[in-house]
C-alpha cells in the first residue's frame, strides 16, 4: 500500500516523480505529494485526491530540480486530506520524508517529542518519524546517522525516503516490512516501492532487504544495515516490459487483464508441463522434492483472492496426491499459536509477494522449523526471498486492484503442483497425460468465453437493480463462488456473499426473494444433481437464478432465468474457466454503475500494512 518514488540524476525530477506516481497509483490514491530541492529551497506540494489533482497545482511552476521524493497515499493514520498527505517535514522544515507502513509506537514517540518542545500539525504517524529524524539531526548534523538513530527507536514497518536541504545531493532510503527497490540507471537512480515506477528508465534493480538502508547520490550508492554494516546486493533484471503497464486499447486495466488470461495461463505452465509423459518439471522445487514427497501435511497460507486460489489447491492436492491440506488465513495464522511440525510444508501464496500478513506467516512457520515455500508473481519480492524455494506464476504486472489473471495463474500453478506431487505418489501416467492434455486446451477455452463478453454484459444490465447477490457453488466451484462474490463487492460496491450451495439452507435462504439474484456455478460433475436441487430451492422462493453451466447442458435452462455456458473440462480445472464469466459480470456491473473500476474506494493493490 502507498506508492513511493524518489529520483536523483540529470532529468527534471518533477517529471520523473509525477510519472512514477501515475505508475504507482494503484497502490493508493486518496492523496499525493512531492518534495524537491530547487534553487536552494525545499519545495513541497501535496493534495488530497488523485495524482491528476496534484498535477493541477504544480502545473506551470517550472521548478528546475534534479532530486526529489514523492508519494501516493492509502490512508492509515489520519483521514485523507491535504494536511495528512505526504511528504511530511520535521520542525525545521528542512527535512522531508515519504513513508509506507505503520509506526506502531508513534503515540509514545510523539508524547516524548512534545515534552521536548516539538510540535505537530497532522494526524499521521509519518510526521512523528519526520520530527524524530529532525531532532536527531539537530544533534548529529549527519542525515544518515540521524535516520539510523530514529529507525532504531521505531516499532513497526516502513518503506522510507528522506530528503534534506542541508545535504541536497543525496536521498536516504530504508525498509522494514515494506518493499523498496533501487533502480540503477546511467548517471541516475530511481528508488520506488514497486518496479513499475522504474522500468521506464532502467531494468537493473536492487531489492532492499528488511532493516537495510541505501544512501544514494547522483554518482553512486551504498547499502548497509540500519546497524551500519555494509551489505553487498545482487543486481536483478526486471522481467516485464513497459508495454505491459499500458492499457493496450482496453478501457480499463481490469478488462485488459481478464483478456490476458489465455496468455498468462499458458505462461504459467510453459516449460513446466511434460504433456507426453503426464509429468511436471518445477525447477523452483527441485531442492525440496524429497521433502514434498514425504510430507504428511501441507499448509497454504494466504489472504483475499490468494486464499480462494489456495482453497482450490487444497481440493487438487488432496485428490491427486492424497496429502492432507489445510488452508489458513495469514492474518489469523500469525496471531495464534498454530500447531506446526518440522515435516510440514507451508506454501505462502501472494500476488505481490509483499502481503504483510502472509510475510509474517512465513516468518512464523520458519520459526517453527517448517519448510516454507512461496507461490508469488513479483520476482525479487520479499516472500520470494524469504522462502526456501518456490514457484513464480509469471502473470506479469497486474495493475487493476481487483485481481483477475493472478487468481487463474495461481490456480494453474497449484494444478501443476498437484500433478507434480501426484505423479511422485500414486497418480498413473495415463491420468497424468489426461490432465496435461486438458491443461493445454485451457487458453483456447478461455478465448471462447471471452468471445461472448456481450452475453455477460446483457446479464449485468438485467440485474443492475440488485442490492445483494448470492454466489453458490459446490466442490471445486465453492471457492469460485467466494471469488466471484469478492470481485463484485470490490468494484461495484454491491453486497455479495459466496457459500457452498448446500449451506444455503443453514441461513442464507432467509434472504432470498424476488429481488435477490443468485449466481450458481452449476457445471457438469459428479454432484451436478445436487446443485440442481439447490437451484430449485431458490426458485421455489422467487429468487432469480443466473447459472454458469457446461456447454451442451440443455437441462439447466429449465431451472435458471439466465445461463452462461463455458467449455467442458476436468472438474479440477473448471475454476480456471468458471471464474472468467464472474470476473466479467463484476466488471460490467461496475461499469453500468459508473464505478472507478481500476481504483475502487478504500482499496489498494498490495496490502503491505496490517
Amino acid at each position: 500500500m502507498c506508492g513511493i518514488v524518489g529520483y536523483i540524476g540529470e532529468r527534471q525530477a518533477v517529471d520523473v516523480l509525477v510519472n512514477g506516481l501515475k505508475r504507482l497509483e494503484y497502490r493508493g490514491y486518496d492523496s499525493a505529494g512531492l518534495s524537491i530541492i530547487s534553487d536552494s529551497n525545499l519545495i513541497t506540494y501535496k493534495k488530497q485526491g488523485k495524482v491528476a489533482d496534484l498535477e493541477t497545482i504544480i502545473e506551470g511552476k517550472n521548478h528546475r530540480s534534479n532530486i526529489g521524493i514523492a508519494h501516493t497515499r492509502w490512508a492509515t493514520h489520519g483521514a485523507p486530506s491535504d494536511v495528512n498527505a505526504h511528504p511530511h517535514r520535521d520542525n525545521s522544515g528542512r527535512i522531508s520524508i515519504v513513508h509506507n507502513g505503520i509506526i506502531e509506537n508513534y503515540g509514545l514517540l510523539k508524547k516524548a517529542l512534545i515534552k521536548r518542545g516539538y510540535s505537530f500539525h497532522t494526524e499521521t504517524d509519518t510526521e512523528v518519524l519526520a520530527v524524530l529524524i529532525g531532532a536527531f539531526y539537530e544533534q548529529t548534523k549527519n542525515l544518515e546517522l540521524s535516520v539510523r538513530k530514529a529507525l532504531s527507536e521505531v516499532v513497526g514497518t516502513f518503506g522510507l525516503l528522506v530528503l534534506s536541504l542541508d545535504e541536497p545531493d543525496r536521498i536516504i532510503a530504508a525498509r522494514r516490512g515494506s518493499p523498496m527497490v533501487l533502480g540503477i540507471g546511467d548517471g541516475e537512480y530511481i528508488i520506488a516501492s514497486d518496479a513499475t515506477a522504474i522500468i521506464q528508465y532502467t531494468k537493473q534493480v536492487i531489492y532492499l532487504s528488511d532493516n537495510e538502508m541505501a544512501i544514494v547520490s547522483k554518482d553512486n550508492f551504498a547499502t548497509k544495515t540500519i546497524d551500519n554494516i555494509e551489505t553487498n546486493n545482487q543486481i536483478h533484471q526486471i522481467e516485464f516490459d513497459l508495454e505491459e503497464l499500458e492499457k493496450g486499447g482496453f478501457e480499463h486495466f481490469m478488462l485488459k487483464e481478464i483478456h490476458e488470461q489465455p496468455y498468462t495461463i499458458q505462461n504459467a505452465y510453459k516449460g513446466r508441463l511434460i504433456a507426453d509423459k503426464g509429468n511436471v518439471k518445477l525447477g523452483g522445487l527441485r531442492n525440496v522434492a524429497d521433502k514434498l514427497r514425504n510430507a504428511k501435511r501441507i499448509i497454504f497460507t494466504a489472504c483475499g483472492t490468494s486464499w480462494h486460489s489456495a482453497l482450490v489447491g487444497e481440493y487438487m492436492l488432496e485428490q491427486l496426491a492424497g496429502v492432507p491440506v489445510e488452508v489458513e488465513y495469514a492474518s489469523e495464522f500469525r496471531y495464534r499459536n498454530p500447531v506446526l511440525y518440522p515435516d510440514d510444508i507451508v506454501f505462502a501464496i501472494s500476488q505481490s509477494g509483499e502481503t504483510a500478513d502472509t510475510l509474517a506467516a512465513v516468518y512464523e512457520a520458519k520459526q517453527k522449523g517448517c519448510t516454507v515455500l512461496g507461490i508469488v508473481n513479483v520476482v525479487g519480492s520479499s516472500i520470494a526471498r524469504e522462502t526456501e524455494a518456490g514457484i513464480y506464476i509469471h502473470a506479469g504486472p497486474e495493475i487493476g486492484v481487483a485481481s483477475t489473471k493472478a487468481f487463474t495463474s495461481q490456480v494453474m500453478v497449484l494444478a501443476l503442483v498437484a500433478l507434480y506431487l501426484g505423479r511422485m505418489k500414486n497418480l498413473s501416467q495415463l491420468d497424468g497425460k489426461r490432465i496435461a492434455s486438458e491443461i493445454i486446451q485451457l487458453p483456447d477455452k478461455i478465448n471462447q468465453i471471452l468471445a461472448r463478453c456481450e452475453d455477460i454484459k446483457q446479464i449485468a444490465k438485467k440485474y443492475i437493480y440488485a442490492k445483494n447477490i448470492l454466489y453458490l457453488g459446490r466442490g471445486y466451484n465453492f471457492p469460485v463462488a467466494l471469488e466471484g462474490a469478492l470481485k463484485l463487492k470490490e468494484i461495484s460496491y454491491i453486497h455479495a456473499e459466496g457459500y457452498p450451495a448446500a449451506e444455503m439452507k443453514h441461513g442464507p435462504i432467509a434472504l432470498i426473494d424476488e429481488n435477490m439474484p443468485v449466481v450458481f456455478i452449476a457445471t457438469k460433475d459428479e454432484i451436478y444433481h445436487k446443485i440442481i436441487s439447490n437451484i430449485e430451492e431458490v426458485r421455489a422462493r422467487g429468487g432469480k437464478v443466473i447459472a454458469i453451466a457446461t456447454e451442451g447442458d440443455t437441462q439447466i435452462k429449465q431451472f435458471a432465468n439466465d445461463v452462461f455456458y463455458i467449455p467442458e473440462t476436468l472438474p479440477m480445472l473448471t475454476p480456471i474457466l468458471s471464474v472468467v464469466p464472474l470476473q466479467l459480470l463484476a466488471y460490467f456491473f461496475a461499469k453500468e454503475l459508473g464505478r472507478p473500476i481500476d481504483q475502487p474506494r478504500n482499496l489498494a493493490k498490495s496490502v503491505t500494512v496490517e
